[in-house]
């Protein structure tokens, strides 16, 4: 704790141990343009309940109350309240790496349902527990495959969403694993088959694609991963909407799935935190990144639970570690957990269905790009800039769609619009009436 002098005597006292005279000669070696020789220009301080009202007057000033069609890898749905009742709960908002297991049962239990679920929901043996986000699960999916095949190469799906490709790019750049993309079909919207075959060679590890894509087109999963099991490669499977979960097929074609949870009760804010998963089948587990909370029997043969596989080099020699990601997001991921369990099974088949409603309802208005099936966003063509549309909508309180160009230079034209639950049919009129 710092000591404040209470006297001038004092302060003298401590002046003259330091061999100076003044407070002033602290600071004399600095240049003198660099010292602020007044008060710092600060408002005085306010009440609490002046702070408040400044707060709720700023909150007015931005978006508060808009209808939003922005998707593109982080959705708005709807948040059931007890999600932050259960997360704020001091035994887990506290909580670290649950490393002594007699004192953090509670946490492992949760942690062991999220691992079941995420199993459930996309068709894997195994769930790890968990990754920062989407973004950063891709390249770990992506390295893993490369340790399972003993190759180096990796060709991604070029409507695998942007920003993780990005990313993708950036974990290879020193890890020696060359990243090659394939196209799309220009009419269907997804991957073009024939692009990934010919660029197939005994040398790839893995392909990976996305479904829903990154223009909302889902994938025929099967075709793709046949055609990468034919040449020896695993297939990795990522999704962004996790909501989609709820009605389409789970990918068991896939060796590896990686994805983005945000769609499970996390809030946007302003682009996160958020929280991953990797899951896979179990002949992969040892090389599965991250950890795994396990089921065992305590010493009087109840029940409990531990961390089984912890391949991070926080917990074993760095050069035996599968991934150097020293955290997770495990506070994050428990609001996903909530978020299952409220909706359960049939519930969150109910909420995708309502998604695949309102975005089909939206596309009898706008025309989608492209014709392949979609889930709850797509891709339309606009008839002036999409910028400016976007600019006459937030006039009526209304977001638009991301404009496109900047990640696809031959799409400059068009707008990614996304509906979900949370959508209202006269704002998606008034969208449809302003793209007109």
């Amino acid at each position: 704790m710092r000591y404040l002098p209470k006297s001038d005597s004092e302060r003298k006292e401590m002046l003259a141990a330091c061999g100076i005279e003044t407070a002033e000669e602290l600071y004399a070696h600095l240049p003198a343009e660099a010292r602020l020789n007044r008060p710092l220009d600060l408002a005085p301080g306010i009440s609490e309940y002046e702070i408040i009202d400044f707060f709720k007057a700023r909150a007015a000033e931005t978006a508060d109350g808009y209808a939003s069609f922005l998707g593109a890898g982080v959705y708005r749905h709807y948040r059931p309240v007890l999600i932050d009742t259960i997360v704020s709960r001091g035994e887990f908002l506290t909580s670290y790496t649950p490393y002594q297991a007699e004192i953090a049962q509670g946490t492992l239990t949760a942690i062991f349902e999220f691992q079941t679920m995420i199993c459930q929901l996309t068709g894997m043996d195994v769930a790890n527990a968990s990754m920062y986000d989407g973004s950063t699960a891709v390249p770990e999916a992506a390295m893993m495959a490369l340790r399972v095949t003993g190759r180096n190469r990796v060709l991604v799906s070029r409507v695998v969403h942007p920003e993780y490709r990005q990313v993708l790019t950036t974990y290879a750049k020193h890890q020696g694993m060359p990243v090659a993309e394939f196209g799309y079909d220009a009419e269907t919207g997804q991957i073009d088959l024939k692009d990934l075959e010919r660029k197939l060679d005994d040398d790839t590890a893995a392909v990976i694609i996305q479904s829903p894509n990154f223009f909302g087109v889902i994938e025929n999963v099967q075709a793709a991963a046949d055609l990468a099991h034919r040449r020896g490669a695993l297939l990795i499977f990522v999704f962004a909407e996790a909501v989609s979960l709820g009605i389409l097929e789970p990918p068991r074609d896939a060796d590896i799935v990686a994805g983005e949870l945000q769609s499970f009760a996390i809030s946007p804010s302003f682009g996160g935190p958020y929280a991953g998963i990797i899951a896979s089948k179990e002949k992969f587990l040892r090389q599965l990144p991250g950890r795994l909370v396990g089921e065992t029997l305590d010493s009087n043969g109840n029940r409990a639970f531990c961390l089984t596989l912890s391949t991070r080099e926080q917990h074993i020699r760095r050069e035996k570690a599968t991934s150097n990601i020293c955290t997770n997001q495990a506070l994050i991921a428990l609001m996903a957990t909530v978020f299952m369990t409220v909706y359960g099974k049939a519930g969150l088949r109910e909420l995708a269905t309502q998604n695949l409603s309102k975005a089909h309802y939206l596309s009898s208005k706008v025309k989608p790009r492209f014709t392949g099936p979609f889930f709850n966003e797509f891709v339309t063509t606009a008839k002036s800039a999409p910028e400016e549309i976007n600019q006459t909508l937030l006039a009526r309180k209304i977001i638009g769609g991301l404009p496109l160009g900047t990640h696809y230079p031959e799409l400059a034209d068009s707008l990614l619009l996304c509906a979900t639950e949370m959508t209202r049919r006269a704002d998606m009129d008034t969208l449809a009436e302003a793209l007109k």
